[in-house]
């Protein structure tokens, strides 16, 4: 088994039993689903609305441990629990080797993460603010584009498993070309992307 990618397949659990008339499982590239290979630090689900690329994104983020609203491993909150049930129908094959860093980023719940670290930043029995690893800026306080590459400029720290919902939705072409440069940083520090994009 090679160290990397962290995580290397996802997989139908065997004996799950899916019902093709329900969501999850009417979607269309989530019917006949059995298996991924993430063989290279970079991956992108691709396809139109209602496709299911964000409902698999969001499976994968799920079983890895991620909160299904976004944010790491660590966040723990929900402001409306909207996920679906297919992170229960999978299994994901890990590397041996453990990433040190990782985000969940959904561009339809990032405004819930921003509340979120602020909540943790005034929590006064909290340590050092939080905020300091997004850039010393609250998301609130810049536009949607901002605060996304802040989020991945600065508390994307390298040797982490990053899994993106549509991460271009609030960027411009510029910031795009500033967001693509930074994930190649990042695969340089032995990153992993799974990306759900148009």
């Amino acid at each position: 088994m090679e160290a990397f990618p962290y995580i290397q397949n996802v997989a139908l659990r065997p004996g799950t039993l899916r019902d093709a008339q329900t969501y999850p499982y009417n979607v269309g590239a989530l019917r006949n689903l059995k298996s991924i290979a993430f063989k290279q630090p970079v991956t992108f689900i691709i396809g139109e609305n209602g496709s299911g690329k964000s409902t698999l994104i969001e499976a994968i983020a799920v079983a890895y441990g991620f909160n299904p609203e976004g944010g790491t491993k660590n966040f723990n909150f929900s402001t409306k629990a909207s996920h679906s049930i297919l992170s229960d129908s999978i299994r994901l094959s890990k590397s041996y080797k453990q990433a040190k860093d990782g985000f969940f980023l959904r561009a339809e719940s990032f405004y819930n993460v921003a509340t979120h670290i602020e909540q943790l930043d005034d929590d006064p029995m909290g340590g050092p603010p939080i905020i300091n690893s997004y850039g010393g800026n609250s998301p609130h306080q810049q536009s949607n584009g901002e605060s996304f590459l802040s989020l991945v400029l600065n508390r994307f720290g390298g040797n982490g498993v990053y899994i993106l919902d549509e991460p271009e939705a609030a960027l411009s072409p510029t910031r795009l070309l500033v967001l693509l440069a930074r994930i190649k940083q990042l695969c340089d520090q032995q990153s992993q992307f799974i990306i759900a994009t148009h």
